[in-house]
């Protein structure tokens, strides 16, 4: 009579699936977390000038922005290739300006409504005169803090 006994070889263990659903659990809360939600698609093309003296606003929720410029390529069949303004996701005319502005204000509490700013995006191929009645929207509208989004670098790179 033998003192050990081989083992049966019963196979390979089954894996424990037990902390399966932590693991899925912890990276859906890590994507979660970690994903940024984009506000507005952009629908114009957006290259923004440059500018020497520049500052960064501090506080983004602040912020109503205007972008002009000509439609992006997938667009320019639909709506041509004329410069447009885009508010929110959707084009507009500059009659809606002024309503933007206003359900901007309401949208935002009432001690904060004096403190927002708005900002315009314009592309550098954009001519003046969209900008100009963008600022006469805004003039009628008393939105009177106003801020031109560019890039950071020499003035003298918008000639190129």
């Amino acid at each position: 009579m033998s003192k050990f006994k081989k083992k049966d070889d019963g196979g390979t263990p089954a894996i424990s699936t037990a902390s399966l659903p932590d693991i899925v659990f912890m990276l859906l809360f890590f994507f979660m977390v970690v994903t940024v939600m984009r506000d507005n698609s952009l629908k114009v093309q957006n290259i923004l000038p440059f500018a020497d003296q520049v500052e960064k606003l501090d506080k983004k929720n602040l912020i109503m922005y205007i972008y002009a410029g000509k439609p992006s390529p997938r667009y320019q069949e639909t709506f041509g290739t004329e410069a447009r303004i885009q508010l929110n996701d959707k084009y507009a005319s500059i009659n809606d300006v002024q309503q933007f502005i206003k359900e901007e204000r309401q949208s935002k509490r009432e001690e904060l409504r004096d403190k927002l700013t708005t900002a315009l995006k314009v592309d550098k191929e954009t001519n003046m005169g969209l900008v100009s009645d963008i600022k006469q929207e805004l003039r009628k509208a008393e939105a009177l803090k106003i801020n031109y989004t560019t890039k950071q670098g020499e003035a003298g790179l918008n000639l190129e």
